[in-house]
């Protein structure tokens, strides 16, 4: 039987690192998104006439925060609360193993949860929703308690640890096929690469470099890109384990270079511990062995995965006509037409299904088969079979639901899914076990990279100034930050708001007021050492969009060129009437006072804890805690090799 108690171990304790992050990153910008005086404050979620009763609360909205009263908390508190025990239990099972169990993850999973659901737009990512389902695997995936004694893969771990292959196949493979469905005409005529790296969300200074790569060389690595997450995933599930080892390296990659060159949050960590998943525990301790035969079977696999990849090369270099140039360049062209990749897609999404049905089948199989071979004595057979079976049957379960997103990848194929199935999906849709996915549809920026900047003056003639944000491009001469693993939400959702209008996006017009009284938990999420309002907040306030690009790093000492287009949204005061009238129909002006604390002592201590870490550069706080985790770790190992000298 396949070892993979130590690989799943190691998952494990990867999520809750990714917990870590997630609910640090989330706590440092409580204040300014979604406290009483935020962008858009959380309390707004839970008021509602209809709900009388904690069930009808609870059954609308389940989330942790209507217990704030409860403990004398009002729901800014309650959110620092939810946070902090988020932060603690990840930590907790990032240092030690004994923490990383089902009841643990569990509660993380919920804590999460509790926070998406008072996000509203500044948590509308596909890697908060990307955490929630795995966080949700890791509850079948961990032990329900932590064993006394270290024990051996118990059969059902090798098939509850196969929804983490499936659903990285899922994220990979649908995010390599919305670029192509989308029409996007840069992605088809593989210059994506040419443009993301100035137009991503918040660039890395590496990202500048790569933006200077040769055209070649930049449209042959979306070729690279096309086939890691359009070819590569189905490899996820070859029987040849060399194949599936390569896979692993050839997604470690990618997202190495991602990382690299943007700043992502904690999505690129997430996705790389989906991608043990694809490993095993002899990846980890090789076995050597004098057999012959043994190696003539190792031979043998080396061989198939040269054929497996060699053919996938040889495919490339078909379809995507690559060429040698007299230049010593590379030249490259997609050989095939969007109605062709339309028909090949509605063909290949069937058999995607029916591999991971496969896939999923024969592990079962060899599952419930070394349940009744290997476990000795009748009754530990009999309990090991049915647990095996009971994991089947949930696995079987998530995989049907799966099928759903998985299916809609081509709309020919939706009205093909069993109604029984839509119907439960429907249901538990809310609680993102089983989500869609799909990155960079679109590739914007192809003009330039449109950025939104906010000004304020204290005469509507002017002279106005602007407001400098932490990480987001702004001041031209400013370099490129490192933000990762931290997610600034409000610089993210900037950068989305520059793509459309403030029509559409209305969270900016709470922004603005909030910008027009100075709110100083707003302004924490701003660059307040240079802000020219940092003492009195301006009379007036107005956006405009730009264009950015990058400069010539050798001709000048700035890291961006930009050119006005024009005007975002129109000057606004504190008292506009308009601005007032929306604010109050959304309820972030709000005419009764809010919710007071009555624990005092409570509120002391998560004050205090406020105060320390608002001191700390969120991106800076959010390692050292990961570094103390190390520490810890390192110690524990320390002395246990000393105790066994």
């Amino acid at each position: 039987m396949v070892q993979v108690r130590y690989t799943r171990n190691l998952f494990l304790r990867g999520i809750c690192v990714i917990y870590l992050f997630a609910f640090l990153s989330f706590y440092i910008q409580i204040p300014g998104l979604y406290g009483d005086n935020g962008v858009l404050p959380a309390r707004t979620q839970l008021e509602h006439k209809d709900w009388t009763t904690l069930l009808q609360k609870l059954k609308q909205k389940p989330t942790f925060l209507w217990f704030a009263p409860y403990l004398g908390l009002n729901i800014e508190y309650m959110l620092d609360v939810v946070s902090l025990i988020g932060i603690i239990l990840s930590f907790a099972g990032f240092v030690s193993q004994k923490f990383c169990i089902m009841p643990v993850f569990g509660i993380l999973w919920a804590l999460y949860f509790s926070l998406y659901q008072i996000g509203q737009v500044f948590m509308w990512y596909q890697w908060d929703t990307l955490l929630l389902e795995a966080g949700f695997l890791c509850n079948i995936i961990a032990p329900f308690w932590y064993p006394s004694q270290k024990k051996l893969s118990t059969p059902s771990d090798a098939i509850s640890f196969w929804t983490v292959r499936w659903l990285l196949f899922r994220l990979m493979f649908s995010s390599g096929v919305v670029k192509l469905t989308s029409g996007c005409p840069v992605w088809w005529s593989l210059d994506a690469l040419s443009i993301h790296f100035e137009s991503q969300c918040i660039p890395t200074s590496l990202a500048w470099y790569a933006h200077r790569l040769p055209s070649w060389f930049l449209r042959l690595t979306t070729v690279g890109v096309n086939i890691l997450e359009l070819v590569i995933p189905f490899l996820f599930f070859f029987p040849n384990k060399k194949v599936r080892t390569v896979a692993f390296y050839s997604q470690l990659f990618l997202q190495l270079n991602i990382i690299a060159t943007g700043n992502y949050n904690f999505f690129n960590l997430l996705t790389i511990c989906l991608c043990i998943s694809l490993l095993d525990d002899t990846f980890f301790y090789k076995k050597k062995s004098k057999n012959d035969d043994l190696k003539v079977v190792n031979y043998l696999s080396t061989i198939v995965c040269i054929l497996v990849y060699g053919g996938i090369l040889y495919g490339t270099c078909v379809y995507y006509n690559l060429k040698i140039t007299d230049q010593w360049t590379i030249e490259a062209k997609i050989g095939f037409t969007q109605e062709q990749f339309d028909y090949v897609l509605y063909r290949v999404i069937p058999i995607s299904i029916y591999i991971g049905l496969t896939s999923l089948a024969f592990t079962i199989l060899n599952a419930i088969t070394n349940s009744l071979a290997t476990v000795k004595g009748t009754r530990n057979k009999i309990i090991t079979t049915f647990i095996t079976l009971l994991y089947s049957t949930i696995v079987t379960f998530i995989f049907a639901m799966s099928v759903v997103p998985n299916a809609n990848l081509h709309p020919s194929h939706n009205s093909t899914i069993p109604v029984p199935i839509k119907q439960v999906y429907t249901k538990i849709d809310q609680f993102h076990l089983v989500n869609g996915y799909g990155l960079f549809r679109k590739m914007t920026g192809v003009k330039g990279r449109p950025e939104v900047i906010i000004e304020g003056s204290n005469d509507i003639e002017g002279p106005w100034k602007e407001y400098e944000f932490l990480y987001k491009p702004g001041n031209v001469n400013n370099s490129l930050p490192i933000v990762a693993p931290h997610q600034p939400r409000l610089d993210w959702q900037m950068w989305f708001a520059a793509l459309g209008n403030y029509n559409q996006n209305p969270w900016l017009m709470s922004l603005a007021y909030r910008l027009l009284n100075g709110q100083p938990e707003v302004l924490a999420l701003m660059n307040t050492v240079e802000s020219p309002f940092k003492n009195k907040p301006p009379k007036f306030i107005r956006a405009s969009l730009y264009h950015y690009h990058y400069t010539l790093k050798s001709q000048t000492n700035t890291w961006w060129t930009r050119e006005k287009i024009g005007e975002y949204f129109p000057v606004f005061s504190s008292d506009t009437t308009s601005l007032i009238e929306y604010l109050t129909k959304i309820k972030v002006i709000q005419g009764k006072p809010a919710q007071k604390t009555t624990y005092e002592a409570f509120k002391f201590v998560l004050d205090s804890l406020r105060t320390l870490t608002s001191k700390v550069e969120a991106s800076l706080l959010a390692w050292s805690i990961f570094t103390a985790g190390c520490t810890l770790i390192l110690t524990r190992f320390s002395n246990a090799a000393n105790k066994k000298k």
